[in-house]
């Protein structure tokens, strides 16, 4: 059974970069965690000639609750890669003491005189494919309301628990970044009942099109909405209100809140290695979410839950 995870990518291919990535919530409140295993370029190796442009890189960004973010970022040579091949289940991904794996990731690094390590499982109840564009790219979410449990270390401070966050893990794939995105992703505690979760995602596309795409899992059913209609949108400040309606009557009314000293820039490489181009990422954003139909009227809230990330 397909996972959402397989590698999309060739080691050949020379202008490609392929993601896992995972947004933990500490469950403690005290912060969240980012981490990316990136593939880029491996036909090419990277971008040579740039420190920053190495063919296989992990990543680990702190998002401490009140405070500012740090990056920490290692490149390896694609030599030392374990991956899996092309569509093979169950997927992996390994690079010295790092790894991701269908559900659960590993990492270890030492970066600017700091230390850290972690060992997570994940687990969860729904997966989607918000965009597939086939060779173009595609976002894929194979743990929407992922519930992480495990061991994250940072310079001597442990994290841990069963859960010790929630988030999402998900996998993107492109033959070149998009020159303007918006997305998304929330995840809602409910005492007593399942969480629910709203991913959301707006992209450039050829001809002048825009991709416009929303997903809501709640009470164990998946809602699709395609026309976002955007109420509000700041990259500076970090915010995103929209509201959107399925073909069965459900409407939605979202706003999500970057704003705070957890907003992150971060300079990612273009794959054509021609220079580079800044993402904000909050994750530790709010979002507040109203969901109406003919006899429902509920609201949805968390203040440190959701991950909100803008380019362009």
């Amino acid at each position: 059974m397909a996972t959402l995870n397989e590698v999309f990518s060739g080691l050949s291919v020379e202008r490609r970069y392929e993601v896992w990535f995972l947004r933990v919530g500490l469950a403690d409140g005290s912060g969240a965690w980012w981490f990316r295993y990136l593939l880029m370029n491996p036909g090419r190796g990277g971008c040579a000639g740039n420190p920053q442009g190495m063919p296989v890189q992990v990543w680990a960004t702190w998002f401490p609750a009140g405070g500012k973010p740090q990056s920490f970022i290692r490149g390896f040579p694609l030599e030392g890669l374990d991956i899996s091949r092309r569509g093979q289940s169950p997927f992996h991904f390994r690079i010295g003491d790092n790894a991701i794996e269908e559900d659960s990731c590993r990492g270890s690094l030492e970066v600017d005189g700091h230390a850290m390590s972690w060992n997570l499982r994940y687990r969860s109840t729904f997966r989607v494919t918000l965009s597939n564009k086939g060779w173009i790219g595609f976002s894929r979410t194979p743990h929407s309301d992922a519930l992480f449990s495990g061991q994250i270390t940072l310079d001597g401070r442990s994290f841990a628990g069963d859960p010790v966050g929630f988030g999402v893990q998900g996998h993107n794939c492109g033959y070149r970044h998009r020159n303007f995105w918006t997305w998304t992703h929330a995840y809602f505690p409910r005492t007593g009942r399942p969480a629910s979760t709203l991913e959301a995602l707006i992209y450039e596309m050829p001809f002048g099109l825009v991709f416009r795409k929303a997903v809501l899992w709640h009470d164990g059913q998946k809602h699709g909405f395609r026309s976002l209609q955007e109420s509000g949108v700041s990259r500076e400040t970090l915010q995103w209100n929209f509201r959107c309606a399925a073909r069965n009557g459900l409407r939605l009314e979202v706003a999500i809140d970057g704003r705070g000293p957890s907003v992150h820039r971060l300079l990612y490489i273009k794959t054509d290695c021609t220079g580079s181009f800044e993402v904000v990422n909050n994750s530790l954003a709010s979002a507040s979410l109203l969901i109406q139909s003919a006899d429902l009227g509920e609201r949805l809230e968390t203040a440190t839950g959701a991950v909100l990330e803008m380019v362009g």
